[in-house]
């Protein structure tokens, strides 16, 4: 089992800056591929961002790119994601997750294993 705390959500102007936070316990978080998703209000959950296991390797949702940077420390067992240029649209529940892998060198797209409890990011306009 691998636990999953995210952190780091609030309230932000439209153009603001956050970084989400998540924190992993339970397994060897070096051996997992992580992930950002995020759910809005009526819409079906969606990727943003995946990082491979190394930090090497990393792919984002089009309409994120440029603005959101996924980084992780593995010595700390965290994952980031740190969101700039926030818009209105960006207003969502943002959730990690973990899914095993054994290529250190790919990120995974694809259903994840492990979830948080997800931390709510608003952008007002």
């Amino acid at each position: 089992q691998v636990q999953l705390v995210e952190s780091g959500g609030g309230l932000v102007q439209a153009g603001g800056s956050l970084r989400l936070s998540c924190a992993a316990s339970g397994r060897t978080f070096s051996n997992y591929a992580m992930g950002w998703f995020r759910q809005a209000p009526g819409k079906e959950r969606e990727f943003v961002a995946a990082i491979s296991r190394s930090g090497g390797s990393t792919y984002y949702e089009d309409s994120v790119k440029g603005r959101f940077i996924i980084s992780r420390d593995n010595a700390n067992s965290a994952v980031y994601l740190q969101m700039n240029s926030l818009k209105p649209d960006d207003t969502a529940v943002y959730y990690c997750a973990a899914r095993r892998v054994y290529n250190s060198d790919s990120y995974y797209i694809g259903e994840y294993t492990y979830w948080g409890q997800g931390t709510q990011v608003t952008v007002s306009s």
